[in-house]
């Protein structure tokens, strides 16, 4: 089972994805994929020594979120310049763009939540049955 982060590991997390967000904002990376698409940076996950920054990036709209997180990690060496000024870190940590399939997985269980088995699983008993108590 893996540990909680730290509250380290969050503070900084949150910090590369405001600098992410900045960068991304303005337009900077000149790449047909990226400039065409307005992209959201919901969570940056840190490694515990804060060298590897793991980013889950959406496309708003939806759509070409795999051909983005390629066209990011192409550009991640300047990405990764344009945020170290903004950081006040020792070392300015790797990232790696990954695609947040979190919206998904919540709307999957929403869906669960919601299906006619899980319903009917959740009415009342019926009095008729002996009650155990």
């Amino acid at each position: 089972m893996s540990k909680a982060p730290s509250q380290r590991m969050l503070r900084v997390g949150e910090l590369v994805r405001h600098a992410l967000s900045n960068v991304l904002a303005r337009g900077e990376i000149i790449d047909p994929i990226i400039e065409t698409s307005v992209i959201t940076v919901p969570e940056v996950r840190m490694s515990a020594d804060l060298k590897l920054a793991s980013a889950y990036i959406v496309p708003l709209g939806g759509g070409n979120a795999k051909e983005l997180v390629k066209a990011l990690n192409s550009h991640q060496k300047f990405i990764r310049g344009q945020i170290t000024p903004q950081l006040n870190l020792k070392y300015s940590p790797i990232i790696r763009f990954f695609e947040d399939d979190s919206f998904d997985e919540a709307t999957r269980i929403d869906n669960l939540l919601r299906s006619e088995r899980v319903k009917r699983d959740l009415e009342k008993p019926d009095d008729s049955e002996p009650s155990l108590g």
